[in-house]
C-alpha cells in the first residue's frame, strides 16, 4: 500500500478542515489550495494536477451550475409570489405543525424516485423555507426530513442511477432491489429524517434566507396551493415520463422513436426546469400583473446566492477529482479484498471508504460494486441476498458527507449554514442513513431464506 499516497489524502483532508474550521479561510479558496497540495504530495505530474482541477470543476459545474441557476430563478418566483407560503399553509392544514416534517420526508421519498437529488432539492426547498417562516421553527426541522427522503431514495431505490449501476454490476434483480430498498429506506428515512430533525433543530436554530427581496404581502393575494402544486409538478412529471419511457418497462411497447425523442428532450432536468420557469414567469408574474422590470430584478437578485453555491460546488468537484485521480479509494478497497468479512459488510465498508475519500456517492457505489463483484462470483448467494448487498453498498456510499462532497456545500449554502453547522446536521444525517441502512440490511439478511 502506497504510504505516501495515504499520507497525502489524509493530510489534505485534515488541512482542509483546519483551514475552513479554524482559520476561517473562504472555503472556495481552501478547496483549491488543498487540491493543489494533495496532488503535489501524492506525486502527480504538474499538468495532471491542474488538468484534474479543471476537469473536476468543469464536470461538476456542467450540470450543477445549470440546475442551481434555473432552480434559483424558480425558487425566487415561488418566494416572491407567496406561492411557497401558500403551499406551506396547505401542507400544514393537512398535517398540522407537529406532522409537517413527516409530510416533507414523504414528499422527498416519493419525488426522488424519478428526479435527481439536486433537482428535487432545489425544486422543493422553498416549501421548507416557507414552513419555517410560518411556524417560526428552525429551518432544519423541515429541510432535514426532505433531504433524508431525497437522499435515501436517490441511493436505495431504482431507477436512480446509483442502485441501477450497482445492481447491474452485481447481477441483482431490480425487483428485489426495489423491494428491499423500500423496506430498508422507510425506517431509515424515519430515523434520519423527522426523528433526527426534531433533535438537531433544538440545538441549531436556522432562520431561512430569502431567494429574493421579500415584501409584505396579504396571504389572500397568494396564488392557490393547487396552482403551485401544478407548477412544481410540471418538471417532476416530465422527468418521470422520460424515465419511464427510457426504462425496460416499455421496451416491448413499440413506442415511436419520435415520441421517445420529444420526451428525452422535455424530460431532461435542464429542459424541464426551463419549462417550469416559463410557466412560473407567466402565472406567478405576468398574469398577476407584476411589472417586467420587477420580474427582472427578482430573477437577477436570485443569482447572488446561486453564484456562491455554484463556486463552492465546483471547488468541491475539483477536490474530488484530485482524490479520484490519485487512486486512493480503489487502493484501500482492494486491500480489503482478501478479508473474511460477510460480503454485505465488505461491500458497505468498501463503498464507505471510497465515499469518505473522494466524496461522490455514485462513484463510491460503482467502485464498491466493482470490488465486491469478484467475491460474489466465487460464492453461492441467492438473488435476494445479492440485492441486499446492493442496498448495503448504497448505504456505505451515503456515509459521512463532508467537505469533498459537492452535496455538502450545496446543502450548507442553500440552507444558510456555516461549515460546523453543516457537519452537525447534514453530515450526521448521512451517517445515520448509512448506519441504519446497514443494520436493516443485516436484519433482512438473517431473516430471508438462502
Amino acid at each position: 500500500m502506497d504510504i505516501q499516497l495515504l499520507f497525502a489524502v489524509f493530510a489534505g483532508i485534515a488541512l482542509l478542515l483546519f483551514l475552513i474550521l479554524k482559520l476561517k479561510i473562504q472555503a472556495f479558496l481552501a478547496l483549491l489550495l488543498v487540491s493543489l497540495l494533495v496532488g503535489i504530495v501524492a506525486g502527480l505530474p504538474a499538468t495532471e494536477i491542474l488538468d484534474s482541477i479543471s476537469e473536476g470543476m468543469g464536470s461538476t459545474l456542467g450540470f450543477v451550475a445549470t440546475v442551481v441557476g434555473l432552480g434559483a430563478l424558480f425558487g425566487a418566483m415561488l418566494e416572491h409570489s407567496g406561492g411557497a407560503q401558500s403551499l406551506a399553509a396547505f401542507l400544514l392544514s393537512k398535517t398540522g405543525d407537529k406532522k409537517a416534517p413527516w409530510a416533507m420526508v414523504v414528499t422527498g421519498f416519493a419525488v426522488a424516485i424519478p428526479v435527481f437529488f439536486d433537482v428535487a432539492f432545489i425544486i422543493l426547498v422553498p416549501v421548507a423555507y416557507a414552513l419555517s417562516r410560518r411556524t417560526g421553527k428552525s429551518l432544519l426541522l423541515y429541510a432535514l426530513p426532505l433531504l433524508a427522503g431525497l437522499a435515501i431514495t436517490h441511493a436505495f431505490i431504482p431507477p436512480t442511477p446509483g442502485p441501477v449501476a450497482v445492481a447491474d454490476i452485481l447481477g441483482a434483480d431490480l425487483g428485489w432491489v426495489i423491494l428491499f430498498g423500500a423496506l430498508t429506506g422507510i425506517p431509515t428515512a424515519i430515523i434520519s429524517g423527522p426523528f433526527f430533525a426534531r433533535y438537531i433543530s433544538k440545538k441549531i436554530h436556522l432562520e431561512p434566507k430569502h431567494f429574493a427581496t421579500e415584501e409584505n404581502q396579504n396571504p389572500q393575494e397568494f396564488p392557490s396551493a393547487l396552482m403551485i402544486i401544478g407548477i412544481i409538478a410540471v418538471p417532476i412529471v416530465l422527468i418521470v415520463l422520460n424515465t419511464l419511457l427510457q426504462s425496460p418497462l416499455v421496451e416491448n411497447m413499440n413506442i415511436p422513436n419520435s415520441i421517445l425523442y420529444v420526451f428525452e428532450i422535455l424530460g431532461h432536468p435542464f429542459t424541464a426546469l426551463i419549462i417550469a420557469n416559463l410557466i412560473a414567469w407567466y402565472f406567478l408574474g405576468i398574469k398577476r400583473e407584476v411589472r417586467k422590470k420587477k420580474l427582472l430584478k427578482i430573477s437577477t437578485k436570485s443569482f447572488e446566492a446561486a453564484g456562491v453555491i455554484i463556486l463552492l460546488t465546483g471547488a468541491g468537484g475539483a477536490f474530488k477529482q484530485i482524490l479520484i485521480n490519485t487512486g486512493a479509494g480503489e487502493m484501500i478497497a482492494e486491500a480489503l479484498n482478501n478479508s473474511l468479512f460477510n460480503p454485505l459488510i465488505f461491500g458497505f465498508i468498501v463503498a464507505a471508504l471510497v465515499r469518505i475519500l473522494q466524496g461522490s456517492s455514485t462513484v463510491a457505489m460503482i467502485t464498491g460494486a466493482g470490488i465486491t463483484a469478484p467475491i460474489l462470483a466465487g460464492g453461492d448467494f441467492s438473488s435476494p441476498q445479492i440485492s441486499l448487498i446492493v442496498i448495503a453498498i448504497a448505504a456505505g456510499a451515503s456515509i459521512l458527507s463532508h467537505v469533498n462532497d459537492s452535496g455538502f456545500w450545496l446543502v450548507g449554502q442553500y440552507l444558510g449554514m456555516n461549515e460546523k453547522q453543516t457537519f452537525q446536521s447534514w453530515t450526521v444525517m448521512t451517517t445515520l442513513i448509512a448506519v441504519t441502512g446497514l443494520l436493516m440490511t443485516l436484519l433482512l439478511w438473517f431473516i430471508i431464506p438462502d
